[in-house]
């Protein structure tokens, strides 16, 4: 296994439990536990767990983790979650994007369509993107979010005021029938809201490891959301509340 898929596993791990040992990280991973020790000591160097006597904590409560520590984990969910969204896209239409893997997953299907118009503030969803002569690209500007490659800021939420969307995609980091949809950042939220405004419909893609969830900053209530695409994990009584918010829940 290379080293980058370890280390998203080990945060993926922790991020759901809270807390594992080296033993039992070892044993996920199939490697030694010099191995995982090594990787825990990195990761802790760069602030994303805390280091412990035999293993590691997240040192954090719903820890954010950078877009390149997220890739790979839940990644048939997501694609999943992205070829039902494909279906939701008319043909010939403009299409919002926030950034999040599973929206970076959906821009990869959409890309082997043609025929639209995508506008995104995700990077490295434009960086993909921008070799598709078929796919007309509108990248929104505004400042630099390290951790999920996202422009966000009054300047994109100016830009967004500008178009009109058919429909917006949206990922989140929780979502509950009480709070809503929420994300780790204050500006990433106001951005999240000025997709939403200028589309028609709006949908939100989040695989099942989110419903429950509750983080930082506030997107929008349910309400306000036509749709979720998630996976089979939800429960039914998670699924029935979020539809009762008046939301059309797909699962796949």
């Amino acid at each position: 296994m290379l080293k980058a898929d370890r280390t998203a596993r080990i945060l993926a791990h922790l991020t759901e439990a809270g807390s594992a040992d080296v033993h039992e990280l070892a044993g996920l991973l199939a490697v030694s536990s010099a191995t995982v020790r090594r990787d825990l000591q990195e990761l802790h160097d760069q602030g994303l767990l805390h280091r412990t006597r035999g293993g590691a904590v997240t040192g954090a409560v719903n820890l954010e983790l950078p877009l390149r520590h997220k890739h790979g984990t839940r990644q048939a969910e997501k694609r999943r979650i992205a070829l039902a969204a494909d279906r939701l896209v008319p043909d010939g239409s403009v299409v919002g994007l926030t950034g999040g893997t599973t929206t970076s997953e959906l821009a990869r299907v959409l890309a082997d369509r043609g025929g639209i118009t995508i506008v995104t503030n995700a990077v490295n969803i434009a960086a993909d993107l921008i070799v598709r002569p078929d796919i007309r690209l509108v990248v929104v500007g505004g400042i630099a979010r390290t951790t999920s490659y996202e422009l966000v800021g009054p300047a994109a939420d100016r830009m967004l005021a500008q178009y009109h969307l058919d429909i917006a995609f949206i990922g989140v980091d929780g979502l509950t029938p009480q709070e809503g949809c929420t994300t780790h950042d204050e500006m990433e939220a106001q951005t999240d809201r000025a997709f939403l405004r200028s589309s028609a419909r709006s949908v939100v893609l989040a695989d099942s490891s989110k419903i429950g969830r509750v983080t930082f900053a506030r997107i929008c209530p349910l309400s306000e959301v036509h749709d979720l695409v998630t996976d089979a994990g939800a429960t039914e009584a998670e699924d029935e509340a979020i539809a009762a918010c008046g939301v059309g829940v797909l699962r796949v």
